[in-house]
């Protein structure tokens, strides 16, 4: 990991004005996340971690404050110059998956490249290699209902890599899959940073942020704590050890 943080937040604010109501979803969030870190972001609804990552995503700028993405101030940026910071810099992972139906697994990953003016042809063997990296080389011409929901997370993982991002941000990536696919896709996030990719996700599972190396509980919109890793694989044996307990004996 190198010094220079990826993320710098100074003070970072965001209010939704609700006509007769404001919502202060952030208060003043400061925060250095280095390059290559694996961040997971923990906190009851409503806590801000949403917003939090929508403000890191650049889908949504901040009420105050200044968020610096490799070194460049991005809060004041105008939506043009946020849309090509996300098309060139950013990679995201939801937990819906959002591949297009209509599309074929190469061509769901090359959507970022098309929005950056890329014709397929130019970067199919590019696209290719992500579809062999996320275990899916096999299943190129084949269309989000004929795969499986971890397919088409690992679709949504390979289309995350396609513009080669500063980094990934991922929401609740496996919050739609059994916990046996959930297991193989946060497998293939520990091998992606294991190779220098900065990962930032939401989760509300203790299992899930175990994986990060770095996890930040969130409330009230402020970042209240930061949980040692050690104290949640410890919360993560006992409730394995709980379920194992509790299972029928055959």
């Amino acid at each position: 990991m190198t010094s220079s943080p990826i993320i710098r937040l100074d003070r970072l604010e965001k209010t939704y004005d609700l006509g007769a109501i404001q919502v202060h979803a952030l208060r003043g969030v400061t925060l250095d996340i280095e390059s290559g870190s694996y961040v997971a972001i923990m906190g009851p609804s409503g806590s801000g971690k949403s917003t939090m990552l929508n403000v890191l995503g650049c889908l949504d700028r901040p009420s105050g404050g200044r968020y610096y993405l490799g070194g460049e101030d991005v809060s004041q940026m105008d939506d043009d110059q946020l849309s090509a910071v996300r098309g060139k810099r950013l990679g995201f992972i939801f937990q819906s998956y959002n591949l297009i139906e209509q599309l074929t697994v190469i061509e769901n990953i090359h959507v970022p490249l098309f929005y950056q003016g890329r014709d397929l042809s130019e970067c199919h063997d590019h696209c290719v290699k992500l579809a062999e990296l996320v275990g899916l080389g096999h299943r190129l011409d084949h269309r989000p209902k004929e795969l499986s929901g971890g397919q088409q997370q690992r679709v949504a993982i390979a289309r995350s890599l396609a513009n080669e991002p500063l980094m990934i941000l991922a929401d609740e990536p496996t919050g739609n899959l059994d916990s046996t696919t959930g297991t193989e896709i946060l497998n293939l996030l520990d091998d992606l940073n294991s190779h220098g990719t900065t990962i930032i996700l939401v989760t509300h599972g203790e299992e899930v942020a175990a994986r990060a190396h770095r996890v930040l509980h969130m409330k009230d919109g402020l970042i209240d704590r930061e949980v040692p890793q050690r104290t949640l694989l410890r919360v993560v044996a006992e409730l394995e050890g709980n379920s194992a307990a509790e299972a029928p004996v055959s």
